[in-house]
């Protein structure tokens, strides 16, 4: 059945999917997969399907909120999808992350609206931990920079308090902030979907986020390397993943 959203149906037959959160970072996916073809455009979620070592993959925007990563969750799932990874940014709430440093989340603090909206807080905002050791093993054998921890998904950085409270949660060891990635967990729990989340830095600790980010969307050299790492990493996980699910030697 097509879906109310993504205006996707059973027919794409993928088991993976990549979901940035920019539309134009669909591109930067599409430049990592072979026989790419576009699907569909519609409100936040602009959708492709390609290849990756022959695996079939989807890779769909979703916006900015855990709302709209929630809808995609739900939709991908009813379209035959089993694991889903958000390829993000984030901004890093403790010295020594660098610009387009890789932050793979063990888990998120559910300081957004959406998972609080499914379930109750107490209930854990976590990845597959096949998924983000694979994460953790490819980022390692490439060489590149990465990060582990628990990150923190909120709703604004325009609120009169935001500073104090990163300060507050870089105190407890949080890594770095996004808005999407408790959504993605919590959903994706609930619906017995595999899940994880890499997030590119783009925002040294102590910046001005909203400074940052303008710097970030014109394409700074360090951001834009992690943009297409965060891609490469996240498609050779879930490939092994999909391998590991088959009883198939990674």
């Amino acid at each position: 059945m097509l879906q109310a959203h993504i205006h996707l149906d059973e027919t794409v037959q993928a088991p993976c999917a990549l979901m940035p959160g920019d539309p134009k970072r669909v591109d930067v996916i599409a430049k990592c997969l072979e026989d790419v073809q576009e699907l569909t455009f519609n409100r936040e979620y602009r959708s492709i399907l390609g290849t990756y070592k022959g695996m079939k993959v989807i890779g769909i925007s979703t916006g900015m909120g855990g709302s709209s990563v929630a809808i995609a969750v739900e939709e991908l799932k009813n379209i035959g999808v089993n694991t889903m990874m958000r390829i993000g940014s984030a901004g890093a709430m403790q010295e020594g992350i660098g610009l387009g440093d890789l932050v793979l989340a063990e888990g998120a603090i559910r300081d957004d609206g959406a998972s609080k909206a499914y379930v109750e807080p107490i209930y854990p905002a976590v990845p597959d931990y096949r998924l983000i050791h694979h994460c953790a093993k490819v980022a390692e054998e490439y060489g590149w920079p990465f990060h582990t921890g628990i990150v923190l998904s909120h709703e604004s950085f325009y609120i009169d308090n935001d500073q104090e409270i990163c300060e507050a949660w870089s105190k407890k060891g949080v890594l770095a902030s996004d808005f999407e990635t408790a959504a993605l967990f919590t959903v994706g729990r609930i619906r017995g979907v595999h899940t994880a989340s890499i997030l590119n830095n783009v925002v040294l600790w102590g910046q001005d986020s909203a400074e940052a980010v303008s710097d970030y969307s014109t394409g700074a050299e360090k951001t834009a390397l992690g943009e297409e790492r965060e891609v490469k990493v996240a498609l050779e996980a879930m490939y092994r993943l999909q391998k590991e699910l088959k009883g198939e030697q990674v």
